[in-house]
């Protein structure tokens, strides 16, 4: 019971929380905070945007999980933005350069874009263990310089081509496309999704089950315990952010190998941010990934029905920023309970004890 009311009733407050502080905002506007949430739950149901949203969410997904495998180890990898960027650029150019076989032709598209995202986060990650830098400064400049990349890396003189309006990279040829999972009029579900839940069954094995899984919480929980154990701090700082700019790598294939097939200047951007939120609603956890996931990218579709109402969209921002903010606090709140019932629990029972057993004697 203990268990489940410290994993379960912070998330619930902390939504319960947002949803409250939402409709106060709502009524100070002068709008209907039950004609808002009413809108907002019925629009899941309404042509494409059911699937929509788990298409974004598997996109959310991915970019939580390369972000909460740097917090395992307590390592804030905010560089995730540019890896997946650059990886994305690489993986398309070489996708669309390929031909080859289907299936083979995915495949290499994805390991390309895997690589590339773990040697972009092995420049912070050598940094942080040979010169000191701090991981956020470092992926932070990153960030930017793989906006400036992709930008000359897309110009029609070196791996773009025009298209339309737009500039983009060559397309990928159906032999390296991922088929998705067709719901008719509702729409098509990113075939990627299956392979998101893979990874995010192998993070949790990594994690639970494996010795570099156990060292890497060791070494998140307890540096110098860790390496009283004979755990290298700094080699575990480099595998853990290359193994979270592998993932990140991947955070763009969705779109890119599902729907769009090139990668452009128009391409999507942010992700990488979204995914510090969504790992921080679930706790770093993959099944709580997947719930923060679902719930930021349902949140984001929502905006759209509040616009037809007539109620300001940027409401659900203002939820989004507010349940993060709100697990963060419940979880704490929660913890500090718990702490509390526990030293009360070992206080009665040594009130209970005769004083000859606690003085270490014999009856």
């Amino acid at each position: 019971m203990s268990v489940l009311r410290t994993r379960l009733l912070p998330p619930v407050l902390a939504i319960a929380f947002a949803i409250l502080l939402c409709s106060i905002a709502l009524v100070i506007s002068g709008a209907n905070p039950f004609a808002a949430m009413g809108a907002m739950a019925g629009q899941l149901f309404e042509g494409t945007t059911a699937v929509d949203t788990i298409n974004s969410a598997t996109v959310y997904y991915l970019v939580g999980l390369a972000v909460a495998i740097g917090f395992q180890m307590n390592l804030f990898n905010i560089g995730v933005e540019g890896q997946y960027r650059f990886a994305a650029i690489v993986a398309a150019i070489v996708g669309g350069a390929l031909n080859l076989p289907p299936v083979l032709h995915a495949f290499v598209i994805i390991v390309v874009a895997a690589l590339a995202g773990a040697a972009y986060a092995t420049i912070p990650a050598v940094l942080k263990v040979t010169r000191g830098v701090h991981e956020v400064i470092s992926t932070i400049m990153l960030n930017s310089i793989a906006g400036g990349l992709v930008a000359y890396l897309v110009s029609v003189d070196q791996f773009g081509v025009q298209q339309g309006n737009s500039v983009s990279t060559e397309p990928i040829p159906a032999s390296g496309q991922i088929p998705g999972i067709s719901f008719g009029a509702a729409g098509t579900i990113f075939g990627f999704v299956v392979i998101a839940g893979l990874l995010g069954f192998g993070y949790w094995f990594l994690l639970t089950r494996t010795r570099f899984g156990f060292e890497l919480r060791a070494s998140g929980l307890s540096p110098t315990a860790a390496a009283a154990g004979g755990v290298s701090a700094k080699k575990m700082t480099v595998i853990t952010l290359l193994v979270s700019g592998a993932v990140a790598g991947l955070v763009a294939m969705p779109e890119l190998l599902g729907r769009d097939y090139a990668y452009g200047i128009n391409s999507t951007t942010g992700y990488g941010f979204t995914g510090i939120a969504v790992a921080l609603l679930g706790r770093n956890h993959p099944a709580g990934i997947a719930f923060g996931a679902l719930l930021w990218a349902w949140l984001d579709k929502s905006a759209v029905s509040l616009d037809n109402i007539g109620i300001p969209k940027e409401i659900t921002t203002i939820m989004q920023g507010t349940i993060v903010l709100s697990v963060v606090v419940a979880y704490e709140i929660v913890r500090r309970a718990e702490l509390a019932a526990e030293q009360r629990r070992v206080g009665r029972a040594l009130a209970t004890e005769p004083a000859s057993v606690r003085e270490g004697g014999t009856l």
